[in-house]
């Protein structure tokens, strides 16, 4: 695959490439420090390249094609004057990498936190999250997993909007901001996860098309034709997002990509564009001498996203589990079979416990037919479980948090549902202190007609839920201000015992090797009386076991203790004085050490965590084995 964009190769020698195979002529126009045009020559592949000496970093140009108008390089490493100026050359060998002695991380080990970078800090920078990261890792989180940074128009954007796939948002801090962060990170531990987006591209700057076939009429998206990934020309572009891919491995130090929306990218080659990103990037991976991990939302419900290319997979490592979350949320929130009312059965979420996707065949009134495939036997390590994202908070009309749409109760009960799985977690920023700050989906365009179009785009896509409510402004600045987290309230209150609980959870999780265990052999769930639900999870000998039980109902349950386990002790209880928003309120909790097949009463909205032991000759009654 042919480097695209500018690209040192020596001091002060770079060459300029730019893919363009239905161009006749392409012209370098260097703008600053001087002004100068350079033609360029075109191979017999539909790229145009030209060696220039004496350029700096900082340098400043634009390609013009056919029509001779003043474009920014597609492949630009920096856009420091926006969508609409000149790209800016880049130096990646001038920055002092720290991180030599970082060898990653297994994504089985990972506890993910998602963050907006404009949002999570009043700043609204990389360099600002510096100064933070030493509070999430002592809370327990060991992976960054970063919104798109591509550049995108303006200020304020989700950045799902973005039009310059390799260069880094000029407002956040630009190429050298990324690295120090990620150089930070890797100092305490954390590995990094950036999200990309494969499957379109922003409207407002965004001239690609007068570049070349990047986009295809034969498939539609929401976001109207889909990127060119099996058509004429298709080539030039596959190479140009799997390019991308490793240049934030290789430039970044980027730990792990997650793919945005992959049921939104077509491609009915031969070779899919999965197999060849795949293949790159596990080349990559062995040079290196760290993992390199692909991680793909999709909506597809299909195991092939994770089985691996040589089987005839996509080959990702693991995918977002969103059943795992509309089971869980349905069962929490009274109001949530308002969005989702294919599910709210107790069954629903022990399925998506112990097999992966709830979905697998079955009739779902929200798609009008069949969906999805069997997970069975996929391990946990393959997918990644959560009660928010930013999907899930930043597409409800006012914003709304879990912490907002709960009570503390449930709240506590969500986090245990989602730290006590056997899948890798993801919190999303402020969820560890239950923070209240709404997360509105806020954009910053200069186009009028553009602007408009979004705000009728997004009234028509809540209408089901909020038909006569009054729609937040996307594009007034308080709606992104208002996003920022309160991290003021971290340590205080309702707050401070939310990140405690979720402190001892991680910490109960890294320090069980039961809670290790991501085997599905190794877990089984009971449903109790459809208020309820015992997780019951095991070391792969069968010898040590865990039982979280959950009561989400306001009544009380009986449950009888395994009598096939001894030793039963109490490890974590939800209702105990420490963990009660009101502590005057407590009642009395269940006890320490109970005796096997002794009946418990579970109380009303609570969760309770046991930790037995079964000997050799009680092994053969234990129900999982």
């Amino acid at each position: 695959m042919k480097r695209i964009g500018a690209g040192f190769s020596g001091p002060e020698t770079v060459v300029f490439t730019v893919w363009a195979p239905e161009k006749n002529r392409m012209t370098l126009h260097l703008v600053h420090p001087t002004d100068r045009q350079v033609p360029m020559e075109k191979d017999n592949e539909g790229y145009f390249s030209v060696t220039v000496d004496g350029i700096r970093a900082g340098d400043r140009y634009f390609f013009q094609p056919d029509d001779g108008t003043d474009y920014p390089d597609p492949a630009s490493h920096f856009q420091p004057e926006g969508v609409h100026g000149p790209s800016e050359v880049v130096d990646h060998s001038a920055y002092a990498w720290q991180d030599q002695l970082w060898r990653g991380l297994p994504f089985r080990d990972l506890i993910l936190y998602e963050l907006h970078v404009g949002t999570f800090t009043p700043e609204g920078t990389f360099e600002a999250i510096i100064s933070r990261l030493d509070a999430l890792v002592e809370t327990g989180i060991n992976a960054l997993e970063i919104m798109p940074v591509a550049q995108f128009p303006g200020n304020r954007n989700w950045g799902y909007d973005g039009v310059y796939p390799y260069s880094v948002q000029h407002s956040y801090g630009g190429p050298e901001g990324l690295k120090k962060l990620v150089d930070a990170c890797h100092a305490r531990g954390l590995a990094v996860f950036l999200d990309v987006v494969y499957n379109h591209m922003g409207p407002e700057g965004n001239y690609f098309g007068s570049f070349g076939p990047y986009f295809s009429s034969k498939y539609h998206t929401p976001w109207g034709d889909a990127i060119n990934f099996d058509g004429l020309w298709s080539d030039g572009v596959r190479d140009f997002f799997v390019n991308n891919a490793l240049f934030w491995f290789e430039q970044f130090h980027i730990d792990g990509l997650r793919f945005d929306a992959i049921h939104e990218i077509f491609d009915m080659g031969a070779v899919s564009i999965w197999t060849q990103l795949h293949d790159n990037v596990k080349r990559l991976e062995q040079r290196l001498g760290r993992p390199l991990h692909l991680l793909a939302e999709s909506d597809l419900n299909d195991p092939k996203v994770l089985k691996t290319t040589e089987l005839g997979g996509f080959g990702f490592d693991a995918q977002w589990l969103d059943d795992f979350h509309h089971s869980l949320y349905v069962l929490l929130d009274q109001n949530g079979k308002n969005r989702y009312g294919d599910y709210g059965r107790l069954e629903q979420l022990a399925k998506a416990y112990t097999d992966g996707f709830v979905m697998t065949g079955e009739y779902t009134a929200f798609r009008k037919r069949k969906f999805g495939a069997s997970s069975t036997g996929i391990s946990g390590d393959h997918f990644v479980v959560f009660n928010l994202n930013h999907d899930q908070v930043g597409n409800r009309i006012g914003g709304e948090r879990l912490s907002v749409l709960v009570d503390f109760e449930r709240l506590k009960l969500a986090a245990a549902a989602v730290l006590l799985s056997p899948y890798v977690p993801l919190l999303f920023m402020g969820e560890e202190y239950a923070d209240e700050a709404p997360f509105f989906y806020f954009a910053d365009h200069s186009e009028e007609e553009l602007i408009h179009a979004v705000k009728k785009g997004r009234k028509a896509e809540f209408a089901a839920f909020n038909a006569d409510d009054d729609h937040i402004d996307p594009f007034q600045e308080a709606t992104f201000t208002d996003s920022r987290l309160r991290w003021e309230n971290r340590t205080v209150g309702k707050h401070r015992i939310m990140l405690d609980w979720h402190r001892t959870l991680i910490g109960l999780r890294r320090t069980e090797p039961v809670l290790q265990n991501m085997a599905k052999r190794g877990i089984q769930v009971t449903v109790l009386r459809s208020a309820g639900f015992v997780l019951h999870r095991q070391d792969p000998e069968g010898l040590n076991h865990i039982l979280a039980l959950f009561n989400l109902f306001e009544e009380e349950i009986d449950y009888s203790l395994p009598d096939w386990a001894s030793n039963w002790q109490k490890r974590l209880d939800s209702k105990e004085p420490q963990w009660l928003e009101n502590p005057e309120t407590a009642q009395p909790v269940l006890p320490e050490q109970p005796n096997p097949g002794q009946t418990l009463r579970l109380p009303p909205v609570s969760v309770t965590v046991y930790q037995g032991h079964s000997g050799v000759a009680e092994r053969n009654t234990s129900p999982l084995l």
